[in-house]
């Protein structure tokens, strides 16, 4: 199943910056060791707040449905992402972290 998310991407504005590869490709040059985090699933762990969950919602032969974890397609879904693995590594980046 696929939910068209464009009209509510409309309503919301970008609200973060996102890293260009490049710029992360060249911050581990010169590092001895280089491991990457598997995120496939990481979307899927943020939890949407009770009042948002509607506004995800969508209907089906079977009845109306709505997300309580973020699902793709969301505009500002990667910039939440990014914005959750930034305040976990908070302390690490720039140091032996790049995220």
């Amino acid at each position: 199943m696929c939910i068209d998310f464009r009209d509510l991407n409309k309503a919301c504005p970008k609200d973060f910056y996102l890293y260009r590869i490049d710029q992360l490709v060249d911050s581990t040059s010169g590092c001895e060791l280089l491991s990457m985090m598997d995120a496939l699933q990481g979307y899927h762990q943020i939890m949407l707040a009770p009042e948002d969950r509607k506004k995800v919602s969508f209907i089906t032969s079977s009845g109306t449905f709505c997300y309580v974890a973020m699902p793709f397609g969301l505009k500002n879904a990667g910039a939440t992402y990014q914005r959750l693995v930034d305040k976990i590594f908070r302390l690490q980046i720039g140091r032996n972290v790049e995220v």
